[in-house]
């Protein structure tokens, strides 16, 4: 009589080698996504800092802005950030809409970020 032998065959080895496998491969794609997730945070807070720097400016300054459109370097930590400002009359002629927009110098036609703030004389 033959006794019943002991042990996985090799189809059930591959076929969990498969599962293993295919869970790895899905975890290493999460892992990216939340590493590409994080950098676009990081760059959109230090956008939002630029940004909010330069409304304060004008804040303390306490001159009522001139209408217009300007654009200068506002760099935030390691990022070269490009800063564009634009002073719009209100209905109100008491009142400056004074918009700030950032943007990434290595790609000047992505806005990464867009404030608006309401001056009053």
């Amino acid at each position: 009589m033959r006794r019943a032998e002991r042990g996985f065959t090799l189809l059930e080895v591959l076929v969990a080698l498969f599962i293993v496998g295919t869970a790895l491969i899905a975890a290493l794609q999460a892992i990216g996504s939340l590493t590409r997730n994080s950098e676009g945070l990081r760059t959109t807070m230090m956008a939002t800092w630029s940004a909010e720097n330069r409304l304060v400016q004008i804040r303390l300054a306490g001159a009522f802005p001139a209408v217009g459109k300007t654009s200068f370097a506002c760099p935030q930590g390691n990022l070269q950030l490009q800063c564009e400002e634009e002073v719009i009359i209100s209905p109100n002629p008491l009142l400056r809409r004074v918009e700030v927009s950032v943007y990434d110098s290595a790609n000047p036609n992505r806005r990464i970020i867009k404030l608006v703030q309401l001056v009053l004389k």
